[in-house]
């Protein structure tokens, strides 16, 4: 009897086919979770997964795990928190009660040498994200002009990253590293430029792209044409747009125009009311929290004998 049914627990084990069961499926598998992440956002084969190592999660007993996908110049980063066993995972963003629930984003923001425009040390810093060929952008940037400084002009700064959707427009990168240009000459004037190009996105083609841009040069007192012509015709300022459009990425931005408010993500196009009632809050609220705007002192640096004291533009750590 005790031989029979040692018998029968053996064939419930082996299956029956004499197979041992199939390993439990774990999202720690790199294939596993590819194929699983791939039937939940429908990612056919035209588009590229690649699935990051895990790494230290801020909740206990899961790790962070990013998705990469990318189809040619398109790309996005899905997080995901994937538990210790491998078997639950978690699409979310987790909250530290303890901290400015914005503050992942605030230590990835970095605004040296970004063009800016508004008071120094403002209660509130907005980071906007935007295309020079994007008419949405054009729509925001015509909103900010005739609203933003002129209702709060000493509680906010303003500070422009650009960020050319290269596959859908032609002469936006151009533009941006022409606009950099502008601003290595003159930091006032690439808001004169930034107004002008917007005003004539409609008029400007690749082709003609880089005679309007010298025409409109001819115009302005402190910028020298054969100067800026020749940082356009050789690319000296792509870097600093590389430099801003990877900073968007690690953000997740992947449309324009895209905003950060003290952090706080506007990805769509907003009404003025709407971004008023945002700013007004968050004035409000740093009269007693201290944990945003253009500076609130949150700067993690070495304090070196004989270096000059500084703050970073936004208060952010390493936002140097």
């Amino acid at each position: 009897m005790l031989r029979k049914l040692s018998l029968s627990l053996a064939a419930v084990c082996l299956g029956a086919y004499g197979q041992k069961p199939a390993p439990a499926k774990s999202a720690l598998d790199k294939a596993t979770f590819e194929a699983y992440v791939r039937h939940l956002y429908v990612m056919d084969s035209r588009i590229a997964v690649k699935i990051s190592d895990p790494k230290p999660d801020e909740m206990p007993g899961f790790s962070e795990v990013t998705v990469h996908a990318s189809l040619g110049n398109q790309s996005q980063d899905i997080v995901f928190h994937v538990s210790k066993d491998g078997r639950k995972i978690v699409q979310g963003t987790i909250f530290d009660i303890a901290r400015n629930p914005f503050q992942p984003d605030l230590a990835k923001l970095k605004t040296e040498g970004a063009p800016g425009e508004g008071t120094s040390g403002a209660q509130v810093a907005i980071v906007e994200f935007s295309d020079f060929e994007c008419p949405y952008c054009k729509e925001e940037a015509k909103l900010l002009h005739d609203n933003l400084l002129s209702t709060y002009p000493t509680q906010v700064k303003l500070y422009f990253k650009e960020f050319p959707l290269d596959s859908v427009h032609p002469w936006a990168r151009r533009a941006a590293i022409a606009a950099r240009c502008v601003q290595r000459q003159d930091s006032p004037s690439f808001w004169a430029y930034h107004d002008w190009i917007f005003g004539q996105q409609e008029k400007i083609t690749p082709d003609n792209f880089r005679d309007q841009v010298m025409d409109w040069a001819k115009g302005q007192e402190k910028i020298d044409g054969a100067k800026l012509g020749a940082c356009i015709d050789n690319k000296e300022t792509e870097p600093d747009v590389d430099k801003s459009v990877a900073q968007g990425r690690d953000l997740g931005v992947n449309s324009t125009p895209t905003l950060f408010i003290n952090g706080r993500r506007i990805d769509k196009t907003i009404d003025w009311p709407s971004l008023k009632s945002i700013v007004d809050f968050e004035i409000e609220y740093q009269k007693t929290a201290h944990n945003a705007g253009d500076d609130c002192g949150c700067e993690l640096k070495l304090n070196l004998p004989g270096q000059p004291e500084t703050k970073s533009p936004l208060g952010m750590p390493g936002a140097k």
